[in-house]
């Protein structure tokens, strides 16, 4: 079982093990949503994925998307977008172990900040 949840712990989720990919997305609702210059998602089946303990808070974040995160600390959790409606994106930093998933591919590239290019 992959486990993960907050910074303040109040929220903890489990994933079934899964051969899973794991996306950078430098779309500017990530880069505002997180405070940071992308985000890595683990993309997964949303049946694979359930709260084992809080309440996270939703943010609808666009017309095709709803953010999840902690309440009390603000620890950014999942992304559901309706054009993947079997889907779920889960913040790999919020990831009990996120050395073990590497990102592969990146999206959105078209808004990645330019300054990123040049520390690659």
């Amino acid at each position: 079982m992959i486990q993960g949840g907050c910074f303040c712990e109040n929220i903890r989720y489990a994933i079934d093990e899964g051969n899973y990919g794991v996306v950078n997305c430098h779309c500017t609702m990530c880069r505002k949503t997180s405070a940071a210059p992308f985000v890595s998602w683990l993309v997964i089946p949303r049946k694979a994925f359930h709260y084992l303990s809080g309440e996270p808070k939703v943010l609808v974040s666009s017309d095709k998307g709803l953010r999840e995160f902690c309440p009390d600390c603000g620890t950014p959790l999942t992304f559901v977008s309706s054009d993947r409606p079997d889907g779920i994106d889960i913040t790999t930093g919020s990831l009990d172990a996120p050395d073990d998933f590497i990102p592969t591919t990146a999206v959105h590239e078209d808004s990645k900040l330019k300054w990123l290019r040049s520390t690659e």
